[in-house]
């Protein structure tokens, strides 16, 4: 069962220790670099720590990106440990169904970088669809709800 869980004091340690393989760190930021950045931007950034069978296996954070009047899946990663067991479809899922109920979206957006073909395809295995926008080395894509 894979759920997502409010980042605080118990599990802060354990998620800043996540990282991915080291050919896809290029493609994602850091725990502590993301939760810097929610830290800031604290009333438009929803962190997330993922857990399947209470055992800690990636990191997600939402958002609102402001000037866009846009929800965002803004950061994404599951741990290289726990990679192709089903974990990131099914968090993504998740995500998607937090911004729906808790946000009433209609559309979700996210960037994947050109040459990152694994994200493209997971994005893409739960409805997510490229916009034609590609900005800063970014394809933009979105999930119509």
């Amino acid at each position: 069962m894979v759920e997502l869980r409010e980042i605080n004091k118990d599990n802060l340690e354990e998620v800043l220790q996540l990282s991915v393989s080291e050919d896809q760190k290029s493609f994602v930021s850091s725990t502590a670099h993301s939760l810097a950045q929610a830290w800031v931007y604290q009333k438009t950034a929803f962190p997330f720590a993922i857990y399947a069978n209470q055992e800690l296996v990636g990191f997600v954070m939402l958002g609102y990106y402001e000037s866009r009047k846009q929800y965002t899946l803004w950061k994404f990663l599951i741990d290289r440990h726990y990679q192709n067991k089903g974990y990131g479809k099914e968090s993504l899922r998740l995500a998607i169904e937090y911004l729906m109920k808790t946000f009433n979206v209609s559309e979700i957006y996210t960037g994947v970088a050109l040459d990152n073909k694994i994200a493209k395809h997971l994005y893409e295995s739960v409805g997510f669809i490229e916009t034609g926008v590609v900005e800063d080395g970014m394809k933009e894509m979105k999930y119509v709800c």
